[in-house]
């Protein structure tokens, strides 16, 4: 057991406290036992061990402000989940699980997305931090809000999309089968317009009948100086369907 342990242990069996004679000696120790506490998650950070690697975390608003797309940089097929999202001081807390240790991983190093259901009292209009802790690291971010965005309600499973903060990259959420998310073969810009090709799938693609949110990363270079940039998704399951990405970039 470290030092510092055992010396936390050693004073919270102390009995000074209960001795009225010893009250100055009491408010020393409490003061003590205070610095041994541990840490609380979501007082301004993702509160860090010493051997937890910062990564980089970047955030986009989805669903009309009713999800949150977090992008991570690793293996493009195997994408961390959120185990769990709680709100605290203001701020969106997010743990992050991988997926299991026999799971095959490419060993691409790839922009991907974890998507995650905004914690009722996020009102998406205003900036919110977000902390994000996982299996030997951690990371933060701050995802300005947009006036255009709503407070809670039910989807109406449209796809979305919202910038990050990276120059040019978005993300873009979609629904429909699970084992047969759309892959993006081609991303161009044009003014306010981002084209996004998606590959036609197989004919004799087996898929399952579940209506899931699937999310992808894209980058584009040339957007023009618009306030308002629409994504056209064309190619696959979508016919020209124009969707406008929101937040800042």
């Amino acid at each position: 057991m470290p030092r510092v342990a055992v010396f936390c242990d050693a004073l919270r069996g102390l009995d000074m406290i209960r001795s009225a004679s010893a009250a100055l000696g009491a408010i020393a120790l409490l003061a003590l036992l205070a610095g041994c506490a541990t840490p609380v998650a979501g007082s301004g950070s993702a509160a860090p061990t010493t051997d937890s690697t910062e990564i980089e975390v970047d955030a986009a608003w989805l669903d009309g402000g009713r999800m949150i797309g977090l992008v991570t940089i690793g293996s493009s097929t195997c994408i961390p989940t959120a185990s769990d999202v709680v709100l605290r001081d203001g701020g969106i807390e997010v743990t992050l699980a991988e997926p299991e240790a026999e799971t095959p991983c490419t060993r691409d190093m790839a922009p991907r997305v974890t998507l995650v259901a905004v914690p009722e009292g996020v009102d998406p209009t205003q900036s919110v931090d977000i902390w994000v802790t996982g299996e030997g690291t951690f990371g933060e971010t701050e995802l300005d809000g947009a006036s255009s965005l709503i407070v809670g309600g039910d989807t109406d499973y449209l796809p979305s999309a919202g910038w990050t903060d990276v120059d040019g990259e978005f993300v873009l959420l979609t629904w429909g089968s699970s084992s047969c998310a759309p892959v993006l073969q081609d991303a161009t810009a044009a003014g306010a317009e981002v084209t996004l090709t998606f590959q036609t799938p197989p004919e004799d693609q087996v898929c399952t009948m579940d209506i899931a949110p699937r999310g992808l990363v894209a980058s584009v270079d040339g957007i023009g100086d618009d306030d308002e940039v629409f994504a056209i998704l064309t190619g696959g399951e979508f016919d020209n369907v124009r969707v406008p990405i929101v937040g800042s970039r």
